[in-house]
């Protein structure tokens, strides 16, 4: 197309409450170095009279409202055919290009205050990069509708009909109770470790050293970290909802900071079903995701079994959740006592499943068309126990790994894995699930 029938590319400004967000940062500058050399700071402080204090708030409000104004001016972002383009940097300019295509997820994240403000945070996942680009902050609505159109564009749809799409329906599959969610929690057992070590530590530290501060520095430190992870997966996990709209899977959580993310359908690599003994009883499991180029890590946080697999089975068609599983040969005992025995692995028509671990069982599954490469591995202890390893590495870099298996089985498990794996990405959906 020439130049003369291309679309002019229209640059848009974020919020007009960004400047003030963004006046904090040398606000933040100062109280950094107060924190960093607090008696530097105490002796810089005595050495100012009030009337000198006053003259420098009235210097250092405006210099910050200038800043934040200016880096909010310098600040655009635009939808082109090919690129989202972002224009930062007030004295140092950087032009971000993100290829439309190569998008994984875009989330919307709503801090407390960005909650009070009626705007919102759009955070996109790209793949290969490891940090988010993010453009903070664009009106809810405004964001909703540029979400939906990034969404509609990486999926294939025309740029002219692209806006047109809206954000697309979703049907709820699952929603955590927060009863549920705090008993999960309260069954989880590293909380009660840090407990347990907050309990023994300091009474062993008392009858050693008779000190009373340092058992209080000691134990207290080892108290809030006990309920601090908790606390803050609680708060982080609250009315944590999965729905399923064209557009993939979505995920909206938080008790304070309320997230909106959403899984584009095709582009999970592994998913895991974790277990934890203290959650056996109750049939309860968590599931976790592996999605190349982006954070999304946690599907269901707390769930019945059956229900986390009727959802797996959404976000990989066609996948059904292994039931029966072969274990490691009896002679891996010599190799890992005892732990051998949480060594398991299924093989089926779609997806390579692992199964490993004895108090906390984990179960990876990677569909044959996600896999990018498959190793063999046999140290010397295992070649003397004809033993192997298989590792199956998937297209988010990360690795499932059938371990302790027969040496022949593995040998024959490695070349069938790599035709199946040809095979199923032949027959994979495209990444523009839309075209």
């Amino acid at each position: 197309m020439g130049a003369e029938g291309r679309v002019p590319v229209t640059e848009r400004r974020l919020h007009p409450v960004t400047p003030f967000r963004r006046a904090w940062a040398p606000v933040a500058v100062l109280v950094g170095w107060a924190a960093h050399d607090p008696n530097g700071a105490q002796e810089q402080l005595a050495r100012l009279t009030d009337t000198m204090l006053l003259l420098g708030l009235a210097v250092l409000v405006p210099t910050a409202g200038l800043y934040g104004f200016l880096s909010w001016w310098c600040t655009h972002f635009a939808v082109t055919d090919s690129e989202l383009r972002i224009r930062t940097g007030l004295l140092f300019r950087r032009t971000a290009h993100i290829r439309l295509e190569r998008i994984q997820a875009v989330d919307v994240s709503r801090p407390l205050l960005a909650r009070v403000a009626g705007v919102a945070k759009l955070r996109i996942d790209v793949v290969g990069a490891d940090k988010k680009d993010e453009l903070a902050f664009l009106g809810e609505q405004e964001a909703r509708a540029l979400r939906a159109e990034l969404l509609a564009r990486a999926a294939g749809f025309a740029p002219e009909t692209a806006h047109e799409v809206g954000e697309a329906p979703a049907l709820e599959l699952l929603r955590v109770p927060p009863r549920a969610l705090a008993l999960s929690l309260a069954l989880t057992a590293a909380p009660w470790g840090s407990l347990c070590a907050a309990l023994v530590v300091p009474g062993v530290l008392w009858l050693t050293t008779h000190n009373l501060w340092t058992v209080l520095a000691t134990a207290l430190p080892l108290l809030g970290g006990a309920g601090a992870s908790s606390v803050r997966r609680f708060v982080a996990e609250f009315d944590w909802k999965v729905g399923e709209s064209p557009d993939g899977l979505r995920i909206d959580h938080g008790l304070l900071d309320r997230t909106h993310e959403t899984v584009p359908p095709g582009r999970v690599q592994t998913v895991r079903i974790v277990e934890p003994l203290l959650w056996r009883r109750l049939g309860w499991v968590r599931v976790e995701l592996q999605v190349a180029g982006s954070a999304n890590s946690v599907l269901i946080p707390v769930a019945p079994r059956a229900v986390a697999e009727s959802v797996v089975a959404r976000v990989l068609p066609g996948v059904t959740v292994p039931q029966e599983l072969s274990r490691a040969p009896r002679r891996a005992r010599w190799c890992v006592p005892v732990w051998w025995r949480g060594h398991h692995l299924a093989v089926t028509g779609t997806v390579f499943a692992a199964r490993h671990g004895l108090l906390r069982r984990s179960l990876s599954l990677v569909p044959h068309a996600k896999v990018q490469s498959v190793r063999l591995t046999q140290g010397p202890w295992q070649r003397l126990w004809r033993l192997a390893d298989v590792h199956v590495d998937n297209g988010a870099g990360k690795s499932v790994t059938a371990r302790l298996r027969d040496a022949e089985d593995a040998v024959r498990l490695l070349h069938d894995q790599a035709e199946r794996s040809r095979t199923g990405r032949r027959d994979a959906r495209p990444d523009r699930w839309m075209t």
